[in-house]
């Protein structure tokens, strides 16, 4: 398996970036829960060290859960790198879309990012920001290189999309206990059958997305 590579983000520290922001999200196509977004940003010093426990990141969808939870703990300890995370709820992914819901939380996670990198005196100069997919953030007011499948690719970006793995997992797994029936510590409100046939038979709760089929069917 080909790993992430380091390869962008050092040719971007050779040309003068002060940091690198990394930004991924989770949860786009879930049928219950928030969208959750995070945003790494990190120093040239970072990647001028050996994270022998970092050596094995993937892309967060290629990792087991108990995986996934080592490299968040273990990205969390280090002091070269910030990160912050934002989410949209399902009730403002029904009134705004979830592409645009998804920005809005990348826009957030990226400002506080930022704010955490300057407050720190991390940086160095200017910041660019990697996102995962084939668009720029509109409004983002700041450089920006759009990576369609960057979670595979770039390493600061999988680390992103870990982090962000883990944080939306949790909290399907207490909305979990808060609406029992659905299953949502197993699929994470993902539209597994499971799911499907729950929904049908118990109906819609709070977290379902109103504006997914087959949740909308049901209104």
């Amino acid at each position: 398996m080909k790993l992430p590579s380091k390869t962008l983000e050092k040719k971007l520290f050779q040309r003068g970036y002060g940091y690198i922001c990394a930004v991924d999200e989770v949860g786009m196509g879930s049928l219950a829960g928030p969208v959750v977004v995070c945003a790494v940003g990190f120093t040239k010093h970072f990647y001028e060290k050996t994270h022998r426990n970092l050596r094995r990141i993937r892309d967060s969808k290629l990792l087991q859960p108990q995986q996934r939870e080592i490299f968040a703990k273990e990205l969390m300890k280090e002091k070269d790198l910030v990160y912050a995370i934002s989410r949209c709820s399902p009730k403002i992914i029904d009134r705004i879309n979830i592409y645009h819901a998804a920005r809005l939380a990348m826009r957030r996670a990226v400002a506080r990012a930022s704010e955490k990198v300057i407050y720190r005196d991390f940086s160095q100069g200017a910041g660019i920001v990697l996102v995962d997919g084939g668009t720029k953030i509109n409004g983002l007011g700041t450089d920006q290189i759009p990576i369609i499948k960057g979670d595979r690719k770039i390493f600061a970006i999988a680390c992103a999309s870990i982090i962000a793995k883990v944080y939306r997992d949790k909290i399907m797994v207490h909305y979990a206990q808060k609406y029992p029936g659905y299953g949502f510590e197993k699929h994470k409100g993902y539209g597994t059958e499971y799911h499907k046939t729950q929904l049908a038979s118990l109906g819609l709760c709070e977290i379902h997305r109103k504006s997914f089929a087959p949740a909308a069917k049901l209104i």
